[in-house]
């Protein structure tokens, strides 16, 4: 019998939540009364998997594959029941005002699952995201006045492929706010990244990968421009892509389809290039989906080897992957889209 994937990630995602330690909660203490960092008080709903946006975006995960109707019933209940204990409106209001609180906190990645936690929720045809997606309004609140807040001060964009990579964030970030109808938001993003990335040419992939890193600079970039621009006929993209990467694929980039090495799956740091992995499938088979037939072709085989190199870690790996790469390995394998 074959076994349904999304089963496996739905058990993974329930088996890493429910993992109370280790948790990094980088919570900055403003004095002796502020040390407490137990994990389910600090952080009610985003609690389990390590740390806070790996806690988000599972939960996204969960929220995106239940919404298919293709997990097993019996673990469609236990995800709902799951989601439930922690997208409340209590458990929100603490989060929403912690971020309040601490302005910088999980900027701007956690920011951006968070967002698209809300708009899975919202989309989502299961009878309770409805509640999910009213609980999380405060949280969205909140961020959407941080992410503004945020771009009208920062100066430049990071390039780097870790947690604050600027593209990749905003590549989320625009969608999910368009789909919860924050035009606002949207418009500031947008904005932003044509200031930030529409004159880039000639991107220099050389020096891809980073030894930590689990994104693509260069891919981030290009997938938050597919946004930006359009991708459709008459829209902007590919005459932007053309003077980004030139000859994209040919022996100017070969460094975005070779596949990592990891030498210690234990190690934090190291097992991100896993996840690079899967983001350069994600982003590839986007690209692909608009290339003439023979580049499609050759970009789906690349992003499948990517895809096959990682997958086994997704489930079996050390806790140090199994807490995060489930979302990477959804979005690459095209079983959800953003």
């Amino acid at each position: 019998m074959t076994v349904n994937p999304l089963d496996r990630w739905a058990e993974t995602c329930l088996a890493v939540l429910g993992t109370p330690y280790p948790y990094g909660a980088a919570h900055m203490s403003r004095g002796d009364s502020d040390n407490d960092v137990t994990p389910w008080v600090l952080h009610p709903a985003f609690h389990g998997c390590l740390d806070w946006h790996s806690s988000a975006h599972m939960q996204y995960s969960l929220v995106a594959m239940a919404s298919t109707g293709r997990l097993a019933p019996s673990l469609a209940d236990r995800v709902a029941a799951e989601l439930g204990s922690r997208l409340t409106p209590e458990n929100l209001a603490t989060e929403a005002e912690y971020l309040r609180a601490n302005t910088y906190y999980e900027r701007p990645y956690g920011w951006a699952w968070a967002l698209q936690l809300h708009a899975a929720c919202a989309r989502s045809p299961l009878p309770q995201a409805a509640a999910w997606a009213e609980a999380l309004e405060p949280l969205t609140e909140v961020v959407a006045a941080n992410v503004i807040g945020w771009l009208a001060k920062q100066v430049y964009p990071v390039r780097h492929g870790v947690h604050t990579n600027s593209a990749f964030a905003l590549a989320l970030l625009g969608p999910a706010a368009e789909t919860l109808g924050r035009a606002d938001l949207a418009s500031a993003i947008r904005d932003t990244a044509a200031a930030w990335f529409g004159a880039d040419e000639r991107y220099d992939t050389r020096f891809e990968p980073g030894g930590t890193d689990f994104l693509s600079g260069a891919l981030a970039e290009v997938q938050c421009m597919m946004w930006v621009l359009g991708t459709g006929p008459g829209d902007g993209f590919g005459e932007w892509f053309e003077q980004f990467l030139p000859r994209f694929g040919a022996e100017r980039q070969p460094a975005l389809f070779a596949l990592p090495e990891v030498r210690d799956r234990t190690d934090g740091h190291m097992v991100h290039l896993v996840g690079l992995a899967l983001h350069r499938a994600w982003v590839l088979r986007d690209i692909a989906a608009i290339a003439d037939d023979k580049t499609a072709a050759a970009l789906r085989g690349a992003a499948a080897q990517q895809f096959e190199w990682a997958a086994e870690e997704v489930n079996t790996g050390h806790f140090m992957s199994t807490h995060w790469l489930v979302t990477y390995a959804l979005l690459a394998s095209g079983e959800a889209q953003l």
